[in-house]
């Protein structure tokens, strides 16, 4: 019992390593149908913020005195907020700018059409999801333990995740995602992002996967 106790207080001690995170470009999503350029280089400085959050945390973290205080379980309590922050966005700006939609022969399609009873059904599914009541993310998670494709909410970054699920799919339902061009009216949003979804890096997330197993 003596020498866990040992190894847990150890571990605060180590020093947590800095992180040295760059914000990715986006730029080439500028006019994408339905979303004028005013919101989307508002939300790519959002993003940048959590990149520069996530940093500074990581080295308010590597510099802290006392690593048991109370300010450091604070931090890294904050880090994981920040952190999914970057993440999720990266995973979002990464399925936006496609100009084609889903074709029938995909792995992916076969799938969905399999679980979800038809492909429609699963979009059905995946809207009712992002129209739920709150700020968050409408995501389309694949479980490897058991090759199962689920359509969860992300309540703001870091309630609600699959633990070991891989995202697939992800949409940004809160409201800086579209609240400056289409107001409340967040099915209208939805509509737009369906029709810009980079399937073929969708399906790759998800063939990726499904070849590993």
């Amino acid at each position: 019992m003596m020498l866990h106790l040992i190894s847990f207080f150890m571990c605060l001690l180590m020093p947590f390593l800095a992180a040295d995170y760059q914000a990715k470009d986006y730029s080439h999503l500028l006019g994408m149908p339905g979303f004028n350029d005013e919101l989307l280089q508002i939300h790519f400085k959002l993003y940048e913020g959590y990149v520069k959050n996530t940093n500074d945390i990581a080295q308010k973290l590597k510099n802290a005195p006392i690593p048991t205080s109370y300010e450091n379980g604070a931090l890294r309590r904050r880090l994981g907020w920040e952190f999914d922050g970057m993440r999720l966005h990266e995973i979002y700006f990464d399925n936006l700018g496609g100009k084609q939609g889903l074709e029938k022969t995909d792995p992916l399609y076969k799938a969905l059409s399999d679980q979800f009873g038809t492909f429609e059904k699963w979009k059905e599914d995946f809207i009712a999801t992002g129209l739920m009541r709150g700020i968050g993310w409408a995501l389309l998670y694949y479980d490897p333990e058991q090759s199962t494709l689920f359509n969860v909410w992300i309540n703001e970054h870091d309630t609600g995740h699959l633990v070991r699920g891989i995202p697939i799919l992800l949409m940004d339902v809160f409201e800086h995602a579209y609240i400056t061009q289409y107001k409340l009216d967040r099915a209208k949003y939805i509509e737009v992002f369906f029709s810009n979804i980079n399937w073929k890096i969708v399906s790759k997330r998800y063939c990726t996967h499904v070849r590993q197993e």
